[in-house]
């Protein structure tokens, strides 16, 4: 997508073009009156180069648009920003100034730069490189043209900024666990059901349909009968992310700065699909905020890409008359439900003991960061702000108890093996024979 300069502009003389032609006129004029050759021969030079300056005045009408190189980043990425010039015969000089746009990073760093217009050489390029996810709309800028000599200009001219979309950078995130209940038909999680896979279950005597090749010879040798090695199957699973995107508490300084709670759950959320893509497995999307978005369960890079478009498209913001009982999430058995939430809005509390209690295995990944705090109107006292918020605090870690004790685990969110110890405690937990009341 490009952005046009406007139309209307025409060549106009420049200052310094002004102050050469006045003085140039005054020592011809007085060199005249007076009778003094020498005012005139000391005027000379500036003659000439007024006289060059308005021979060479352009006629042309130039037409300057900007774009960018690449639309689609992940944060911390970079692009160039290039200037296409049309019609330019008798420009010599082109100059551009961007303004500075929240997260986003300029190379020159004041926005300001220029160059010659030569045959072959890329005028004016600016480097962009957006700090943080999200959709974000570079400053607009001002560009101007110079003709040969100095003489003439021509704008300067005013362009839009260019939409990107920036993508959430994926966290250094990996996990050697496997997944509580996997019930696809196949992937990389070891089945609690016998099946063709390269898990070692044990070793059985032989039966009709059994392949030769999983005959173990020693075993038969010594018991005098066939024997074949025993595998467990291999399947696929389910994960449904979930996203609290109610509010943001703490300040945003980016990708190299500190963290929000909305930071840390965005980047997360797409760390976590990534690394369950690549596994093979179906990962589902629920944002819970104003606007809300919802992805089915499917697999494969292109539907990656769709959960990273949504994660940047993600606004906080507290939907009108939203209770927990009117959240469908569609989990069905054998999904896993991982909720990245800092556990402060009641919503998003019962929806998760919503999750928790219907036998789904459920994890709650804390998002706020350490030291974050609200932020708080100015009509309000800092020191009963900071009173509630320590109560708030408060009351949260005994939310996280009680979710405990339902089987509920919640851990802080701090990259790779975030999960490893969770996911097998579910996954034992999951092994062990269950009552089933009548």
């Amino acid at each position: 997508m490009t952005t046009p300069a406007p139309a209307a502009q025409r060549w106009e003389p420049t200052a310094a073009l002004r102050r050469s032609t006045a003085v140039s006129a005054l020592a011809v004029g007085f060199a005249l009156v007076v009778g003094q050759p020498v005012v005139l021969v000391l005027a000379t030079p500036l003659l000439l180069l007024t006289l060059l300056a308005l021979v060479h005045r352009p006629a042309s009408r130039p037409r300057i648009r900007s774009a960018v190189d690449h639309t689609t980043l992940h944060e911390g990425q970079g692009t160039v920003s290039r200037l296409v010039l049309e019609d330019v015969a008798g420009a010599e000089h082109v100059v551009r100034i961007s303004g500075r746009a929240p997260y986003t990073a300029l190379h020159p760093s004041g926005g300001l730069t220029g160059s010659l217009l030569r045959v072959g050489e890329e005028p004016a390029s600016l480097e962009v490189s957006p700090r943080r996810w999200g959709r974000r709309t570079l400053s607009d800028e001002k560009v101007g043209l110079t003709s040969s000599w100095g003489g003439f200009r021509w704008g300067p001219v005013t362009l839009r900024g260019e939409l990107l979309t920036v993508l959430p950078g994926t966290a250094p995130y990996d996990s050697r666990a496997e997944v509580p209940q996997p019930l696809g038909l196949v992937g990389a999680h070891r089945s609690r059901r016998p099946g063709e896979g390269t898990e070692f279950s044990g070793i059985r005597p032989f039966q009709a349909g059994d392949r030769l090749r999983r005959i173990n010879w020693r075993v038969s040798l010594r018991s005098e009968s066939l024997h074949v090695v025993a595998t467990r199957g291999e399947e696929d699973s389910a994960v449904l992310v979930v996203l609290d995107a109610f509010a943001e508490h703490g300040a945003s300084g980016g990708v190299d700065g500190a963290e929000s709670c909305l930071d840390v759950g965005v980047r997360a959320a797409s760390a976590l699909a990534e690394h369950y893509v690549r596994r093979g497995d179906r990962v589902g999307l629920r944002v819970l905020s104003a606007g809300g978005a919802s992805l089915s369960y499917l697999a494969g890079r292109r539907h990656l890409r769709r959960i990273q478009g949504t994660l940047a498209r993600v606004r906080p913001g507290e939907p009108r008359d939203l209770t927990a009982d009117r959240l469908r999430f569609g989990a069905t058995t054998g999904t896993v439900v991982i909720v990245l939430s800092p556990m402060l809005h009641e919503v998003a509390v019962a929806a998760t003991v919503t999750l928790a209690g219907s036998g789904l295995p459920v994890i709650v990944v804390d998002t706020l960061p350490t030291g974050a705090t609200p932020a708080v109107a100015r009509d309000v006292d800092p020191a009963i702000a900071d009173l509630a918020w320590r109560m708030r605090l408060t009351d949260r870690e005994e939310l996280f108890a009680r979710l405990a004790r339902i089987g509920c685990p919640v851990v802080p969110w701090r990259g790779p093996g975030t999960l490893d110890e969770v996911l097998h405690r579910l996954a034992r937990r999951a092994q062990l024979p269950r009552v089933a009341t009548r």
